[in-house]
């Protein structure tokens, strides 16, 4: 997360708290210039990348509560930001969180769907 995709330090700290429109502006940026693999990267990245903390369930049994489940990774995805944040190695981005959080959910959808079979 901090050192990915060649990241070096920045020199401004920088915080995005509109949730959607910086991702929506980055999308219509990048079609401009078919940048397609960086619309799929950091957009799509973002929610495949955390479909596997959804299935936490089967290690840890107090994680098959979606609200626990959900309460604790957010809580970790907000140190991850603070971190990204003051180490200047990334940015605070509210749709990193929104988007990192739809991952979760989706695989915790998974998780119950193949553990009701």
């Amino acid at each position: 997360m901090f050192f990915g995709f060649g990241r070096t330090q920045m020199d401004d700290n920088i915080v995005r708290l509109q949730p959607i429109f910086s991702t929506i502006s980055f999308i219509q940026n990048n079609l401009l210039w078919n940048r397609f693999l960086s619309i799929f990267i950091n957009v799509f990245g973002n929610i495949i990348m955390f479909i596997p903390f959804g299935f936490l369930g089967w290690i840890f049994p107090k994680f098959q509560n979606l609200k626990e489940l959900m309460f604790t990774f957010l809580s970790v995805l907000m140190i991850v930001e603070a971190l990204q944040y003051f180490s200047r190695m990334g940015v605070f981005d509210v749709d990193d969180i929104l988007l990192n959080s739809f991952g979760v959910w989706i695989g915790s959808l998974i998780f119950r769907t193949v553990r009701a079979k």
